[in-house]
């Protein structure tokens, strides 16, 4: 329970508290009248002469430190302390890695984002830094591959850093070609060095698998072996497409080929499931749905760092008993004193 007015204090037993409201009870209970006398004294009044006036004024300032010795000890029974650290809320995620083909076919320009046409690549990005942002408490990283692989992001929780470098996934840094296997092999050994419940393998690719030394169905074995989940997505529209070059040339893309048994067989290997995007909205579904059927329950625990500072109140409701208790002997003292007669 936190401290009002003092935002670095907490009660550690505020239950305690409860206690202050018999304070206002106890006071009631010493200021209300006396019982009837059982016997009247018609002259009784005569005595008043006898003696010093009572203190009661003074007898009642030294209850109103009693009471406030009670209410100091109960705060100190409340338990207060103060916050020393921040707290700290660790969650254990999920590892995703998100495999992307960029070969020279991924600038086929048949996409489009606000009427505008993209290529293949600009709408993956688009859509994969969407789903980045979706992923607070998940490690995320990214392997591109076209004749080989590489590493343009590696696994991380620095979402925005991950978003900032997805301008590193581009065509041309490695020969072309499309190998399949060899991108599913490096994202599976990225992902074997995490240590979280969940490993997931989003392939994404506009084409079938000619380049490489390992098959898209063995580098799919080794991931599940590992405890690796893969989904596959095939991007792009079939038929003959021209394909801008960085350079301005402008070449055919022949026939395009969709390998979706080999995508479909990949994906039940690793127990995912396969997808077919041909136009941005669909791409979108596509992550959305991969997006909820990989959600894990976060577990947080947090960790506040305190120090006690009950001894405060407690030596407070100390000094105003010792007061109160030395008034009463001294200076209000109201025992009666003789007089001269």
């Amino acid at each position: 329970m936190n401290i009002p007015f003092l935002p670095d204090y907490i009660f550690a037993l505020p239950e305690w508290l409860y206690a202050l409201l018999l304070l206002p009870l106890l006071a009631w209970w010493r200021g209300r009248a006396g019982k009837a006398p059982a016997i009247a004294f018609p002259t009784a009044f005569l005595l008043r002469e006898l003696g010093r006036p009572a203190k009661s004024a003074r007898g009642g300032f030294t209850f109103g430190l009693v009471l406030l010795s009670l209410a100091s000890a109960i705060v100190a029974l409340a338990r207060p302390q103060k916050v020393i650290s921040h707290d700290e809320e660790k969650t254990e995620g999920i590892a995703i890695c998100l495999t992307v083909d960029v070969s020279l076919s991924m600038l086929i320009e048949d996409f489009y984002i606000g009427g505008s046409p993209v290529n293949r690549l600009t709408a993956a990005k688009r859509v994969m830094r969407d789903f980045i942002r979706g992923r607070k408490n998940d490690r995320v990283g990214i392997v591109a591959f076209a004749g080989a692989p590489y590493q343009p992001c590696p696994l991380t929780l620095d979402h925005e850093w991950l978003e900032s470098n997805l301008d590193r996934v581009q065509t041309g840094v490695m020969e072309d070609g499309t190998a399949i296997g060899s991108g599913l092999a490096a994202a599976s050994r990225r992902l074997d060095k995490e240590i979280v419940p969940s490993k997931v393998i989003i392939l994404l690719t506009d084409g079938a698998n000619n380049s490489g030394k390992l098959s898209p169905q063995d580098a799919a074995k080794l991931a599940a072996t590992l405890g690796q989940k893969i989904y596959t997505v095939a991007i792009g529209t079939p038929g003959v497409h021209m394909i801008p070059l960085p350079n301005g040339r402008v070449i055919t893309s022949g026939r395009q080929e969709f390998d979706e048994g080999t995508l479909q067989e990949v994906a039940r290997i690793g127990s995912g499931n396969f997808y077919m995007a041909q136009d941005l909205t669909a791409l979108k579904d596509i992550f959305d749905t991969i997006d909820r059927l990989e959600k894990r329950e976060i577990k947080r625990r947090s960790i506040t760092e305190t120090e006690e500072r009950f001894f405060f109140p407690l030596a407070l409701a100390a000094a105003l008993l010792g007061l109160a208790l030395l008034l009463r002997l001294t200076l209000f003292n109201a025992a009666p004193v003789a007089v001269a007669t």
